[in-house]
């Protein structure tokens, strides 16, 4: 049972979150497809499906503070489960933002930190570069040789490069990130 509080402390939330990720939330019929494959909605206290009836209703900023858009891994499962063809995944990216941008409480630890390195390591190789983004969340953390005794078994393994992906098209990957910035804000 979803249960809703009748303050609405942040209005417009839903028209936001729509403009953002070019969705129409309100054919969402709550079948909950995109919680049930959710892959880290038992560790969250909300559930995907509970997201998109809050924002359905205009629930408040409590959606910006919830401890589901940061945990979200934006894996896809919700989006492709959806039987209405709603892009969750972008919603969740949206509310992120969002948080972001209007100062909401973010929860405890670093996730945010984490999505903004990234994010950086996308915009600046044209793909993911993991050392690259290792490297700026621990400086971010200050936490530099916290983890380092798995970074010999990992290298051994190939899960991590030391030099950066070729073969991506960062012009391409530019464009983007600046096409974003300036029709949504700044990401990171």
């Amino acid at each position: 049972m979803i249960t809703i509080k009748k303050k609405k402390t942040a209005p417009g939330l839903k028209h936001a979150v729509e403009q953002l990720c070019h969705v129409d939330l309100s054919v969402c019929f709550q079948c909950k497809k995109c919680s049930s494959g959710c892959a880290v909605a038992k560790l969250t206290k909300i559930r995907p499906s509970e997201v998109m009836r809050r924002l359905h209703l205009d629930a408040g900023r409590e959606l910006l503070e919830s401890d589901l858009i940061w945990t979200c891994a934006s894996c896809g499962t919700c989006s492709a489960r959806c039987p209405m063809g709603i892009d969750v995944a972008a919603v969740m990216d949206a509310l992120r933002q969002l948080a972001m941008a209007r100062g909401a409480s973010t929860p405890a630890g670093n996730v945010p930190l984490f999505n903004r390195a990234f994010l950086k390591t996308v915009a600046t190789f044209g793909r993911t570069y993991e050392l690259g983004m290792v490297a700026a969340y621990k400086l971010g953390t200050g936490k530099l040789m916290a983890d380092t005794e798995k970074f010999p078994t990992m290298l051994k393994k190939g899960k991590l490069a030391l030099l950066p992906p070729r073969g991506a098209d960062r012009k391409t990957v530019g464009r983007i990130f600046k096409h974003a910035q300036q029709h949504q804000g700044p990401q990171a």
